[in-house]
């Protein structure tokens, strides 16, 4: 991976507090987003009861982590849908996709749409989570109110045009079938743990073992994989260092960066949008990137847009 001298930019004058979205005022709370939220949190706290813990689920959590959180949104939703950085097999980018809608973060053209509009404002009034308007806004409070300006048809022509007219992305935005995907997965992963439960303790175990991987496996970590998707959005415009002059307050957070398979290299981001390499340096582990190389060298992904020293100097200016 090509790597380039980390330029040390100072941080930028201290911005004023915006207002929120003009889309969004008069507040008028979702609810159906609200009980959501708060019943996938509700639910994972019974990890907390000794008869659910199981090492088993434990260990489902970091698998879909990675499974669902970096193949699913991070290299799916994110490089790929959103950004194209690389282009790979039809059938391919369609499971990214689908293990995308496995993390309860809306549809692909949903979310592709929000985070294009994002990039295109970024920390100005119009960014549907800056947290110069507050840090709770930018975590979580703006998936808590209608935007009158989102997820309209007409909308998601104008951002994610490219995405709906895929059949497969056009059918999870009719209904509620992007919900029932994720119910499905829910399922699945309920089976896989009464499997495992019988053949290694009989009934009483698969019992006990199907409820512990779906609390574990589908509960924490739909909620863990949230909250650093929506750190993502708050702390990595708030804490770390700038590697390149942008025009917002995107920095670069090793701990975000780290947690988040390469998407805490926010600056970096937002300096190159289109870049499939988020990392620059050998510090800034990337593990996305990576994958995304691995796909490259077995000729499941080509065209592959990685950081050009011309484009970085441009950037930079």
């Amino acid at each position: 991976m090509e790597e380039f001298d980390v330029l040390k930019i100072a941080s930028p004058p201290k911005r004023q507090r915006l207002e929120k979205p003009p889309g969004v005022t008069p507040i008028r709370v979702w609810w159906e987003y609200v009980g959501v939220i708060g019943l996938m949190h509700l639910f994972a706290l019974y990890a907390f009861w000794p008869w659910l813990f199981s090492w088993t689920g434990v260990v489902s959590v970091f698998v879909g982590h990675h499974l669902f959180g970096m193949f699913g949104m991070t290299v799916g939703y994110h490089r790929l849908l959103t950004h194209r950085s690389f282009q790979c097999p039809l059938w391919l980018e369609h499971t990214f996709a689908i293990l995308g809608v496995c993390c309860l973060q809306d549809t692909p053209a949903r979310w592709v749409a929000t985070h294009r509009v994002h990039h295109q404002h970024s920390d100005e009034q119009e960014d549907p989570h800056t947290p110069l308007v507050n840090f709770f806004w930018s975590q979580v409070g703006w998936l808590m109110v209608k935007d009158r300006n989102f997820g309209k048809m007409a909308h998601l022509d104008r951002y994610a045009r490219d995405v709906v007219r895929d059949p497969l992305y056009l059918w999870l935005e009719r209904g509620q079938n992007g919900l029932l995907v994720f119910v499905a997965h829910a399922f699945v992963i309920y089976l896989i743990g009464g499997a495992i439960g019988y053949f290694t303790g009989g009934w009483s175990e698969a019992w006990r073992m199907s409820w512990s991987l779906l609390i574990w496996g589908v509960f924490v970590r739909t909620v863990f994989v949230w909250h650093i998707t929506w750190a993502v959005n708050s702390l990595t415009h708030m804490f770390g260092y700038r590697s390149y002059q942008t025009s917002d307050d995107s920095r670069n957070n090793w701990l975000i960066g780290l947690l988040s398979h390469g998407e805490g290299w926010h600056n970096n981001h937002h300096a190159l949008p289109t870049a499939a390499a988020h990392g620059r340096r050998w510090w800034e582990l990337d593990l996305s990137y990576r994958v995304i190389c691995s796909l490259e060298a077995v000729g499941l992904a080509w065209n592959v847009a990685r950081p050009d020293q011309k484009l970085a100097t441009k950037a930079r200016a």
